[in-house]
């Protein structure tokens, strides 16, 4: 019989919970433990040091620490049911983001979803030993939740029902609900909550997580999170640039694919785990893994208001931006270039060309709002949405970026499914800009702030403007602004080439 025990796969039960939908990511074991082992390792030797995961859902962080605490202290407390109680009771604590998940916590750390009953290693008093959760309800002003930006209409809902409304972001000050010091914050807290708008429209939530685990100013503190908030996310401006500017971000792992962390779920822009060390001031150790492969360097997380992903793509934009030219920022639209949203369709009527996402069609020119100085102009049209679903790579890689791009004659107008770009007098200006942005050259510059499935005019802002009274190929552009082969091999190796305007396959 025991044979069979050694010979059998008996895979983790948390490994397996990791893998079975996208709706909450749960942390696969071996992820836990790579961002523990960014911790110091003296401190699963320091019978003093605490540990909060203040979004426990399947317990993985919670079980992990408690493996290595009790490997660590074994010649501070020989005794096994010494050490068990001392570590359970005084360093292991968490909240739990669900009642769900509080029950499944504790029984990954405890071996019973009750620890107060005979099965549970350690023996507490009350049923939720240092595993916490409350049914916290949301606090509406004005039809949201001033914690969360919740829905009301979405989410004030019975109290049978789960609220989602997650204790450690719903208090204003962690530090006199929690009472007490902790050492370490490490968690994967929810990613985002449906805040009741158009197209599944969501309100990131990971970014609150981290704010309130600043607020408890803990020694050492790691989550792993969308990086989309790398170069975009809504409502995540300031939130990227105070951690861009924060200097005790002393590691920072970064995964573009986010399959390559969490295997089988998707997440457009991929997904990042840090360090912050509280005592620490200086540069980062960026460490960028693809497809198993891993490129670490010292970087200043704060050199650019965005931050760009590989050290090579960053000596490339260093090289570009030593000529001081002006950058096609300047002359993308915003969102609505001409007033029109996405709904907007032709009329039976119009002295305009309307294009959207079905064709073209007769629109009146009265019913244009903005943009009204680039309607008689040639200019080029994109898509705002990219080619590559969900930001992901193919195979080989490589992305497109850019999907559909056409030039627009004079007197064409777009919905807000495009962007437009430029406005000139002559054609042969417009299609030189269109064959431009269809180079290697140009659409690597925007990959490296593209994380998201969006496009904008902020997306350009490493895109130099050119003379566009003249062609542009890539074997120009590399020679203009002195690449290297390893450097244009590189930008090969990143982007997939793209049919130029009239071509079969160029849109």
């Amino acid at each position: 019989m025991s044979s069979l025990f050694e010979t059998t796969y008996n895979p983790d039960v948390l490994s397996c919970i990791a893998n079975l939908s996208n709706d909450e990511v749960f942390t696969p074991p071996e992820l836990a433990n790579k961002m523990l082992d960014l911790l110091p390792q003296e401190i699963w030797s320091d019978p003093n040091a605490t540990f909060l995961d203040p979004a426990c859902k399947s317990g993985v962080f919670l079980r992990e620490i408690a493996k290595r605490l009790i490997h660590g202290l074994e010649s501070e407390y020989p005794d096994l049911q010494e050490r068990l109680e001392h570590i359970y009771k005084k360093q292991i604590f968490g909240i739990a983001i669900t009642e769900l998940t509080s029950l499944l916590s504790r029984r990954s750390l405890y071996c019973s979803k009750y620890p107060n009953s005979r099965y549970s290693v350690v023996h507490f008093d009350n049923a939720e030993g240092n595993v916490r959760f409350k049914n916290i309800k949301h606090t509406w002003r004005d039809g949201r939740c001033i914690y969360c930006g919740a829905s009301k209409k979405a989410y004030d809902r019975d109290d049978d029902l789960e609220q989602y409304a997650y204790e450690f972001i719903h208090i204003d000050n962690p530090a006199k609900v929690l009472d007490m010091k902790f050492d370490v914050i490490i968690g994967n807290p929810p990613y985002q909550l449906s805040d009741g708008g158009q197209k599944a429209s969501a309100t990131p939530l990971y970014d609150k997580f981290v704010e309130q685990a600043k607020k408890l100013n803990p020694r050492f503190m790691s989550f792993i999170i969308p990086a989309r908030w790398f170069d975009g996310g809504r409502g995540l401006d300031s939130f990227r640039k105070e951690m861009l500017n924060d200097r005790r971000i002393r590691r920072l792992v970064d995964y573009p694919n986010s399959a390559d962390c969490f295997p089988g779920v998707d997440i457009a822009g991929g997904v990042c785990y840090f360090l912050w060390q509280r005592d620490y001031r200086g540069d980062c150790e960026v460490t960028t893994s693809v497809n198993g492969k891993t490129d670490t360097y010292m970087r200043d997380l704060g050199e650019y208001p965005t931050f760009i992903r590989s050290s090579k793509a960053l000596r490339i934009i260093k090289k570009v931006e030593q000529l001081n030219e002006p950058t096609m920022d300047t002359i993308v639209s915003s969102q609505k270039p001409y007033g029109l949203r996405t709904f907007v369709r032709p009329e039976k009527s119009g002295d305009l060309i309307l294009r959207w996402n079905g064709g073209e069609g007769k629109f009146p020119r009265e019913k244009v709002t903005s943009g009204v100085g680039w309607i008689d102009k040639w200019k080029v049209f994109t898509s705002y949405l990219t080619h590559d679903h969900a930001g992901q790579t193919d195979s080989e890689g490589k992305r497109r970026i850019i999907s559909v791009l056409e030039v627009a004659q004079p007197g064409k107008v777009c919905t807000e499914t495009y962007l437009s770009i430029g406005a000139y007098d002559t054609e042969t200006e417009a299609r030189n800009l269109d064959a431009y942005i269809r180079t290697k050259f140009v659409r690597f510059l925007i990959l490296q702030v593209t994380s998201t499935q969006h496009l904008s005019k902020a997306n350009f802002k490493f895109v130099p403007i050119q003379d566009f009274s003249q062609a542009w190929s890539d074997e120009r552009l590399y020679s203009k602004y002195g690449l290297t082969q390893d450097e244009i091999d590189y930008i090969d190796s990143k982007i997939k080439p793209m049919p130029q305007a009239g071509d079969p396959d160029a849109n």
